[in-house]
């Protein structure tokens, strides 16, 4: 193998290495109880290593946000998958429901991040990670005649910033296991509503990990 592919991907192998002692550190200490000098102590990098791949504490975090963006789209994809268009995107908003109540998601994606990236920044993150997917569901329900196509676009922010704000209740609440019951039922009410009819009392059945 050329020298420089191995460059590349020992390159490679570092930046992952150290995005996963941060995530870890990020989520037991938060944003701000983490010095860099910590993560250069946890990862074994130097200085100078460490900044060849990140400008900084934030450019750092980013990439650990990042990450995990694309982590809670997998499993949002594994939960929808063989659903059809609506029990889809109902099973995925469930699924990231559920992550809510996580530790590190809680941390890293709903506390801090909007707190160190801003507002915009973090909501651009999760339109590059969430919105398309939405979107592409709503399509199919469009193209199936369930909404007008007019819609899809400006319906996919609506349930995107929905569910955002209820995974960010969970996050804050003091009982997070009845604010993920309080909140499937709330994302269940939403899509029936919208995409269904009218609700008829059901008992949501989001599917168990």
């Amino acid at each position: 193998m050329p020298e420089r592919n191995k460059n590349v991907l020992r390159g490679a192998a570092t930046r992952e290495h150290v995005v996963e002692v941060a995530t870890e550190l990020f989520a037991e200490r938060g944003y701000e109880g983490t010095p860099i000098e910590m993560v250069l102590h946890e990862s074994g990098l130097s200085r100078g290593a460490l900044y060849h791949h990140f400008k900084g504490k934030e450019s750092l975090f980013e990439a650990v946000v990042d990450a995990l963006e694309e982590d809670v789209g997998a499993r949002t994809l594994e939960a929808a998958a063989g659903e059809t268009s609506v029990e889809a995107l109902r099973q995925g908003c469930f699924a990231w429901i559920r992550m809510a109540s996580e530790p590190i998601v809680q941390r890293i994606l709903l506390l801090d991040a909007p707190a160190v990236l801003g507002w915009e920044r973090w909501r651009a993150m999760e339109e590059r990670h969430a919105l398309g997917l939405i979107k592409a569901v709503l399509s199919e329900v469009a193209d199936e005649g369930g909404l007008p196509a007019d819609l899809v676009d400006v319906l996919a922010h609506v349930l995107l910033a929905g569910v955002n704000e209820i995974a960010i209740f969970i996050a804050r609440a003091d009982d997070p296991e009845s604010a993920v019951e309080s909140g499937t039922a709330a994302v269940d009410e939403i899509l029936t509503r919208l995409l269904v009819g009218p609700s008829t009392g059901s008992t949501p059945t989001p599917q168990t990990t």
